[in-house]
């Protein structure tokens, strides 16, 4: 059912039932969102959840980094390199008139991300960011993250100021993503890096390598939080933050964790490996 796609009298239910479930915000009072919460269908879910990730500021240094968490455990840095050219760059206006033509690759959202359709990118903007209907499944919605064709997008990528705290042994790769809200990835893990938000908030959920999150491969990250986590005891709750612009969230290798859009967000992820 891709009825974050649909959009007509069956959306006024859905946008009911979401408002219902998670509240919403009103969007005059976000500030400056790079003209991404114009669509009169950008809902933003008010719930940002607890934060149970050390937080540090740019005074953190790179050997209290390595020794307290590159491989032990995830952590939030703020301010830790100034991207205020990149998001300007990365407002709907900007991104439209230099990429508005380019295909861009959109994966399933679901935990093994299968199916890769191409769209152009103002085609998914304008026609298929949507926000996500609390019951569709994960293969049946497409998300633009990664599978980003460097050359083209190099220009954008230019522009960023990568965190400048690298791993030994490994090199940075982007990839950068826009979605709607509610929409995100299930539990799923990889090797290391950083997550920031360029518009919009990001919830995050994680879990340790030796600690499997209780969820359904199919399920969206949406669905998961609304079924599954309330049914979650103390001892099963993720470790788990919402992330805003400026900040960048480190996590270590093999960690499992499941990411939720609140707004209509822009971000960008350096993968170290």
């Amino acid at each position: 059912m891709q009825c974050f796609m649909k959009f007509g009298d069956s959306m006024h239910g859905f946008l009911f039932l979401l408002i219902h479930l998670v509240g919403v915000e009103n969007l005059e009072h976000l500030e400056d969102g790079g003209g991404w919460f114009s669509n009169k269908y950008s809902v933003t879910t008010r719930e940002e959840g607890p934060c149970t990730v050390e937080i540090r500021d740019a005074s953190l240094t790179y050997s209290e980094f390595m020794r307290s968490y590159a491989y032990s455990k995830p952590v939030i840095i703020r301010g830790i390199a100034d991207n205020s050219d990149f998001r300007a760059f990365c407002s709907k206006k900007n991104l439209l008139r230099w990429y508005g033509d380019r295909l861009v690759r959109l994966s399933t959202a679901n935990t093994y991300s299968y199916n890769k359709v191409d769209v152009p990118f103002q085609e998914y903007v304008e026609q298929l960011m949507k926000p996500q209907c609390p019951e569709a499944l994960g293969s049946d919605t497409l998300y633009f993250f990664g599978d980003n064709n460097f050359t083209e997008w190099r220009s954008l990528f230019q522009k960023y100021n990568a965190p400048p705290f690298s791993l030994p042994g490994t090199v940075g790769a982007y990839s950068f993503g826009i979605a709607g809200a509610g929409t995100g990835v299930p539990f799923h893990w990889h090797g290391p890096g950083y997550s920031e938000v360029v518009y919009g908030r990001k919830r995050w959920f994680l879990y340790p390598p030796d600690k499997n999150p209780k969820f359904h491969p199919n399920r969206t990250t949406l669905s998961w939080l609304l079924d599954i986590y309330p049914s979650l005891s103390e001892e099963q709750h993720p470790i788990q933050c919402t992330i805003h612009p400026g900040e960048v969230l480190y996590f270590p290798d093999r960690w499992w964790h499941a990411t939720l859009n609140l707004d209509t967000s822009v971000f960008i992820s350096t993968f170290l490996g």
